[in-house]
């Protein structure tokens, strides 16, 4: 079973009032998380895959950059590159109003999702986006994945007239996400669509029997774990994880969130002994797909309550910041 370790890669500043003031603080935290332990952004998590010798896909978000500067983004791309990791294409229109001169026609109003942009006005963003990212020296970008998750039909019909045929922005647990595809949200596994290979972030059923999607900072590793030997069980053919740059830290701080950061690195130690199972891959290195995997049945570990105990317990610790 192919397993793609995603990243998104995103620099906020806290809200939208006096960005300027609160974007360098903000931009060291997100991108390097420097703290008395060590850098436990974007450093320790390009570290501990290196480690492990596993590949990942970091979906970096650049419109950030468009109204901050190109160095900034330079930064960020140039430290992944150094340890030969992917880079697609992530999309957060938030910035939009944001940047000067106006990138699409209506832009001053702010629009946090891409499916309240119509068709054309995708294509314009997401056109930006590529850009930005060429000339930070990113070429094969084969792969997208909207913020939020956020996307619609028109999102596809946008990124495939911008060249790009692979994404990896449904997410079966959201409502709003692909909200007008049918049927076709529902599955599981691989699809295709108005020529476009998706590739859904994968959402399994948790020791409660509740929808919950792979997500590092979201799910006990015992948790994951279960997930992907559920999913290989089922003759899955793929299983898409995600994780953010700042997933490691303590939430409004640069110090490390530990349970967080054992939980990266028991997963990294399973897929790297379970390799006869799980091969770790990026997009780049995914062939065209002419069938659909057509699963619509969701990994589930109902069965393994304690998984989710577990996970119940460790944001417990969290919260009373014990770890």
């Amino acid at each position: 079973m192919n397993v793609f370790l995603t990243f998104d890669i995103e620099v906020w500043c806290g809200g939208w009032k006096d960005l300027d003031l609160n974007f360098p603080k903000s931009y060291k935290r997100y991108v390097f998380g420097d703290s008395d332990h060590g850098e436990f952004a974007l450093p320790k998590t390009l570290e501990i895959l290196q480690q492990h010798g596993l590949q990942a896909v970091f979906f970096v978000e650049p419109l950030f950059a468009a109204r901050f500067g190109r160095e900034y983004l330079f930064t960020i791309v140039e430290m992944i590159r150094s340890h030969d990791f992917e880079i697609q294409l992530h999309l957060h229109p938030e910035w939009i109003d944001e940047i000067t001169p106006p990138v699409i026609e209506n832009s001053n109003v702010k629009r946090q999702h891409l499916c309240y942009y119509t068709e054309e006005e995708q294509y314009a963003l997401v056109h930006t986006g590529l850009d930005l990212l060429r000339e930070a020296g990113v070429h094969a970008i084969s792969a997208f994945r909207g913020g939020s998750f956020a996307v619609n039909k028109d999102t596809f019909l946008a990124i495939q007239k911008n060249g790009i045929f692979i994404d990896s922005s449904v997410n079966r647990s959201l409502s709003w996400s692909a909200a007008d595809l049918g049927p076709l949200r529902e599955c599981a596994d691989h699809f295709c669509t108005l020529d476009i290979d998706v590739y859904p972030m994968t959402v399994f059923i948790d020791g409660f029997g509740k929808k919950r999607h792979a997500q590092i900072g979201a799910c006990s590793f015992t948790e994951m774990r279960d997930a992907l030997l559920s999913a290989f069980s089922r003759g899955y053919q793929s299983f898409v994880i995600l994780s953010h740059n700042f997933e490691m830290l303590k939430p409004g701080s640069s110090e490390p969130d530990f349970i967080v950061v054992r939980r990266f690195q028991e997963l990294c130690k399973f897929l790297q002994k379970n390799n006869d199972k799980f091969k770790v891959i990026g997009f780049n290195d995914t062939p065209r797909e002419e069938k659909d995997y057509g699963n619509s049945c969701l990994p589930n570990i109902n069965v393994k309550k304690t998984s989710t105990v577990l996970r119940l317990y460790e944001q417990t610790m969290r919260r009373l910041n014990v770890q």
